[in-house]
């Protein structure tokens, strides 16, 4: 089956959704707060960590959330491919979702080593072919992209979109060096590709900003000066 849109050409959950899956995150102990350091050296106020929808309940409503925002997003797409490690119970999930929903999609995913016996290779599930929708869970520099991206050009297939929970919204790095766009908007703009985001940090800074919680809302000034130091604009 094609999950069919209107060929918009990316987007992200906006209102409820998006501050819905914000209060998700933090409730499930995913989104956290602190010090972090990122891969680009950056020490970061906040940290979201995808391994820790750790059971069949958080994983499942996080499976509702991507098919919630891509049916919104309207992106187009044959079927899923999950990048090793994380992207693969996040594909399957949603795979799973969205037949759950009537909307039957094969998936497949990579192995980081290629398999040397039985049916060897890289690659797992149904053959990549038609255009493809990548799921993974954040963007940093866009590196696991483009290895997906080259898998599945390499099969004859089209990588066509991805999709992400989170996009931070900050400065990607080359070379050691930030630069003045963001992993997201590198995959638009310069790999042709359509993103989806379940919500992004503008959607985190406006529920820390809102939220009837001092605690919570006591982290928002930190998050704020980071995002005001590393930010993109959109």
């Amino acid at each position: 089956m094609v999950v069919d849109g209107n060929g918009a050409s990316g987007a992200s959950a906006v209102g409820p959704l998006a501050q819905e899956f914000v209060q998700f995150c933090i409730e499930s102990g995913v989104l956290r707060f602190g010090e972090f350091k990122t891969k680009a050296g950056r020490l970061s106020p906040y940290f979201f960590n995808a391994g820790l929808f750790d059971d069949g309940a958080k994983l499942g409503r996080l499976a509702g959330f991507y098919a919630d925002a891509l049916i919104d997003s309207g992106i187009a797409f044959d079927m899923i491919f999950g990048p090793a490690y994380k992207g693969i119970p996040l594909a399957a999930a949603v795979a799973i979702e969205l037949a759950r929903r009537g909307v039957n999609v094969p998936f497949a995913y990579n192995r980081k080593e290629a398999k040397d016996h039985g049916e060897g290779g890289s690659l797992v599930g149904a053959p990549l072919k038609g255009r493809v929708l990548i799921i993974d869970d954040v963007m940093s520099a866009g590196t696991a992209a483009r290895e997906s991206i080259a898998l599945i050009k390499a099969a004859g297939a089209v990588p066509h979109a991805m999709a992400i929970a989170l996009d931070r919204q900050e400065k990607a790095t080359e070379n050691g060096l930030d630069v003045d766009y963001s992993a997201v908007q590198y995959v638009r703009s310069r790999l042709g590709m359509q993103v989806c985001t379940i919500a992004r940090l503008a959607d985190l800074l406006q529920y820390l900003s809102s939220h009837g919680s001092e605690e919570v809302a006591a982290h928002h000034p930190r998050v704020m000066a980071y995002r005001q130091r590393y930010g993109v604009d959109e």
